[in-house]
């Protein structure tokens, strides 16, 4: 599209509506810019780099809408916004970063992966980013899971060094103004409850997901959950993954041999779950849609399967930060919902393991009741922080473990060691989001790593 002296009013200046304004502006458009916050995080840098592209700072107001011929919007800002909806009604074309990103590569020879779900997203566009390299395929990981798709693409055009293959980490906040984008292979890999906040219930926040599988691409879907499985569009290439035993043979899951579990495509047994670094056997479905969505675009397998055996996994994803007195500590903070502690629950404890599990914050309208059973099944005890405290203690009553409330990080941490007995972990697993206490869950994770570390470096008595 030709974006060249077109009247654009970017919406939100976090990372995403920043890049957004510089991509428009490099195109030729006029461009402003609005958000809702008084001091919002990349202002300055709007100003320094774009010091003639005016930004507004306070409610959206009708008359910055005027004459404006393209909104686009930042996955923060809701489409249910008031502004934005009357933008809507009135036939105003509305895009994201998403869609700007999938109208630029129409024009470049390049391929697309795309990931969504609720949980497992960014290390499964993580991992299957460093099996494509693997294969030796120049490939850009972006997105959801930064950088933005368009800071990337900038960086690349700056280089001179285009892609040949692109995977992009989506949300369903991105996907919602996303309609062109024809991915190669795109995987949704649960659905689980969040957002419900932002959404009308479940159904709405999958309909959301459900459009990666734009295009006529291969669709990659799991096999356990029903949500994901039932996105299969008539007519479509699919493949599938779950923990059973494949019963075809492209798909993908697990298979018994010498008396432990194996990732396999149909009965061919590829790589022990025990080789793997990652923790916790939701990892192995992880590594399975990966596999998946990479050899959909025919990448081989050797490679693919290499670059899994020394994948580490990313920072904040049961992540494990350190171990004292026979107790590993696991860092979560990534996972800020339910159906995300639960499968970090189920991940973690397997044999003997018992689990003193950390949760608590922005429940982001939430129903904690899937946590009860979980715990009932792994953990030993639960220490709960945060503003939802008092809802997930209610809804997980009579799951048989104590339960102890704590007003920071520090009396979390020091909670959960004086539960914990020697081959037991205790997971940070919040179930919610952080903002009610931290800036992010980055900055929730470093403050758990913190107090963890202070907690094994102390003098035994």
């Amino acid at each position: 599209m030709n974006f060249a002296g077109r009247k654009v009013l970017v919406l939100g200046l976090g990372d995403t509506g920043l890049s957004m304004a510089k991509w428009l502006a490099r195109q030729g458009a006029s461009v402003r810019v609005a958000d809702t916050r008084a001091a919002p995080p990349r202002l300055a840098e709007l100003k320094r780099s774009l010091p003639s592209v005016p930004a507004s700072c306070g409610p959206f107001r009708e008359e910055m809408f005027a004459d404006i011929e393209l909104v686009a919007i930042s996955p923060g800002v809701p489409l249910a916004e008031p502004a934005v909806r009357r933008a809507l009604n009135a036939g105003m074309e509305i895009a994201g970063d998403i869609e700007l990103f999938a109208q630029a590569l129409r024009e470049r020879r390049a391929q697309i992966i795309a990931v969504t779900g609720t949980n497992g997203k960014s290390t499964v566009a993580a991992l299957a980013g460093a099996m494509a390299r693997a294969a030796g395929v120049d490939c850009e990981v972006a997105g959801n899971i930064g950088p933005a798709v368009l800071d990337a693409l900038m960086r690349r055009e700056d280089a001179g060094r285009a892609a040949s293959l692109w995977v992009l980490e989506v949300s369903s906040f991105q996907l919602e103004t996303t309609t062109s984008l024809a991915a190669d292979a795109a995987a949704v890999l649960n659905i689980t409850e969040d957002h419900l906040d932002r959404y009308r219930g479940i159904d709405d926040y999958a309909r959301a997901k459900s459009r990666v599988f734009s295009g006529d691409g291969m669709q990659v879907l799991n096999r356990d959950d029903p949500r994901s499985l039932a996105m299969a569009l008539r007519g479509r290439r699919t493949r599938t993954f779950g923990f059973d035993a494949p019963r075809r043979a492209e798909d993908w899951g697990l298979l018994e041999r010498g008396g432990e579990s194996w990732l396999a495509q149909g009965a061919n047994a590829l790589l022990a779950v025990r080789e793997m670094k990652l923790a916790g056997l939701h990892n192995a479905a992880n590594a399975l849609a990966a596999l998946a969505l990479c050899r959909a675009l025919a990448l081989p397998l050797a490679p693919l399967v290499g670059a899994l055996r020394e994948f580490k996994g990313l920072p904040h994803r049961v992540e494990l930060i350190g171990e004292g007195d026979g107790v590993r500590w696991y860092d979560d903070s990534k996972g800020t919902n339910v159906g995300s502690t639960v499968a970090a629950l189920a991940g973690l404890a397997q044999g003997d393991t018992r689990l003193v599990l950390i949760a608590g914050g922005d429940g982001k309208g939430q129903d904690f009741s899937p946590l009860r059973s979980a715990i009932e099944r792994s953990a030993r005890a639960l220490v709960l922080i945060g503003r939802d405290a008092p809802l997930i203690e209610a809804a997980v009553s009579g799951a048989g473990v104590p339960i102890r409330r704590a007003a920071s990080m520090d009396q979390a941490v020091a909670l959960a060691a004086q539960a914990a007995f020697p081959g037991d972990a205790v997971l940070l697993s919040p179930a919610c989001a952080s903002f009610d206490m931290f800036r992010d869950y980055r900055h929730r994770g470093e403050v758990f790593r913190l107090a963890v570390e202070r907690v094994i470096d102390a003098p035994k008595h």
